[in-house]
């Protein structure tokens, strides 16, 4: 009846019980109908992803119509991308509560009615509404639980089964940009998006296919996690120890909250025995009893987790390093997102819009973003490599392209770094590996939702601010600047926490020495 330890990834028990005993591995670990959820979540990452990194086509329409300067307009991309993401805790809070199915459906439908209403719009401030809030938060309601779920099914191949599934990001932008000039160019872009909000309603079909795991399937996957975790520790030991040192969330609050629930549950079902004689009305009476019951238990019980990791005294915030992973998501993605919605507008102001219709910039960094979601999973996955080191080596590549794309005036250069953007940029693949590493299945729903959420914030506020700068010295040069510094910024945290944390356990130790 709880749908919370199934669909998050909560663990079951005690790992050391469950490896006493041989359990035969389970085909849906690794397998099965693991590759079913990793399709979901490829399908989950063209329509909303790819379909966000379009949004250069509709922002350029939005200028035509409705005349208004570019910083004001490219909030109703930036406030789509950035509620996306944000809403990522809350994601969490739903997904605690009822499942990753049920979520995943809900945000399809409010998703869909979102690109359907904003075909009305008549003004910037209605699509604010229609397509920023509400086609945003549909979006984050089905995104975190496509990612979760992969993380959930695989073990043994996280870093590629997460590479594969986002890839969808790369393969969307490629077609969903292609896909808008057409409806554009053919039907104008209030059709365009009217076409897309039934496109959108297929988030629901991906959703339906995100079957939870059993308990027996989490079992077994803690005894898969045993055997492989000598090779994962390789890589953030330091991170690990620092979550149990710090205190992981309480057990004996969540047994205490399970037999208060169990009580409850028991008393509705002695007075329905109890009741059995009765008129068929206080039949039909105690059962929605007991389904309100069960209701109110499934919704105490979800808030009760969402709530402890995120408020309780040992939280996920007690963990030094994730704190460094937080501000280095608040910088990082309005790097990324900056190119995908301002490119179009550079090109027309080179002059190169005819070599940018015959293949677009837009469309190159898509296809080597592919390539790089899918190298840099496979790279990781080998086991004399830490995939935190690929995670930095690609950070310090992608802030560097950032930081050299105003430097390019020609097609071939511009077309050169978009292509090590695309490529760099596939260590978003590796983004709920390493928080993973850093927090455990556990708290992986949770743990992700306060990353993207922090990437949602970097999204909404980078490319108005990039259109506002254009808009005093109409130039970008500045902008691209300016995030790639703040970039640079965040990766010196994610450099410089684990060295203190490798520092501290050696001060503690020559302290008890002494």
């Amino acid at each position: 009846m709880y749908a919370s330890r199934e669909d998050i990834g909560y663990d079951f028990g005690d790992d050391s019980k469950v490896g006493s005993k041989p359990i035969k591995p389970n085909p849906n670990i690794d397998g099965g109908w693991a590759w079913m959820i990793v399709l979901s979540s490829f399908l989950v990452h063209i329509l909303i992803m790819g379909s966000q990194m379009a949004l250069g086509i509709l922002n350029m329409e939005w200028l035509e119509e409705f005349n208004q300067s570019r910083g004001l307009t490219a909030w109703v991309s930036s406030l789509s991308m950035g509620i996306t993401l944000i809403v990522g805790p809350f994601t969490g809070l739903f997904i605690s509560m009822c499942g990753c199915r049920t979520t995943a459906i809900i945000g399809g439908i409010l998703n869909a009615l979102g690109w359907i209403l904003s075909a009305y719009a008549s003004n910037v401030h209605y699509l604010f509404l229609t397509f920023g809030m509400t086609a945003g938060i549909g979006s984050g309601m089905v995104y975190l639980p496509a990612v979760v779920m992969v993380g959930q099914y695989f073990q043994k191949r996280r870093a590629l089964a997460q590479g594969l599934s986002t890839t969808g990001t790369g393969f969307g932008a490629f077609l969903m940009t292609a896909l808008m000039k057409y409806l554009c160019t053919e039907f104008g872009w209030r059709d365009a998006m009217f076409i897309q909000g039934a496109i959108s309603l297929n988030l629901c079909v991906c959703g339906a296919l995100m079957r939870p795991l059993s308990p027996r399937d989490h079992r077994e996957k803690c005894v898969v996690k045993s055997d492989s975790e000598e090779d994962r520790a390789k890589a953030l030991s330091h991170s690990t120890e620092t979550i149990k040192s710090n205190g992981v969330l309480g057990e004996e609050p969540e047994k205490k909250e399970e037999a208060a629930n169990e009580e409850v549950l028991g008393t509705v079902q002695h007075i329905e025995i109890g009741g059995k004689s009765g008129s068929g009305r206080s039949m039909y009476g105690l059962r929605l009893f007991k389904t309100v019951s069960q209701l109110t238990v499934t919704v105490r019980k979800g808030f009760a987790l969402w709530y402890s990791s995120y408020f309780g005294a040992a939280s996920l915030f007690t963990n030094r390093v994730f704190v460094a992973f937080i501000i280095w998501a608040l910088f990082a993605y309005s790097s990324f997102v900056i190119p995908f919605i301002h490119l179009p507008e550079i090109v027309k102001q080179y002059n190169l819009s005819r070599q940018d219709n015959v293949f677009p910039l837009t469309s190159i960094i898509a296809i080597v973003h592919i390539f790089g979601k899918v190298i840099l999973g496979i790279i990781s996955d080998l086991p004399c490599i830490s995939t935190w080191n690929v995670f930095l080596m690609a950070n310090f590549t992608l802030v560097t392209c950032i930081l050299t794309l105003p430097l390019m005036q020609t097609y071939v250069g511009l077309a050169v770094v978009c292509a090590l953007i695309g490529f760099s940029s596939g260590y978003f693949s590796l983004m709920p590996v390493v928080t993973e590493d850093l927090v455990g299945t556990k708290h992986l729903a949770n743990a992700y939702g306060i990353i993207i959420c922090a990437n949602g914030i970097s999204a909404l506020f980078g490319p108005p601010f990039a259109g506002w700068i254009y808009d005093i010295t109409q130039k970008y040069d500045f902008s691209f600047y300016i995030a790639g510094l703040l970039y640079m910024v965040g990766i010196i945290f994610l450099l410089i926490q684990p060295c203190i944390q490798k520092k501290q356990p050696k001060e503690k130790s020559t302290e008890e020495a002494q």
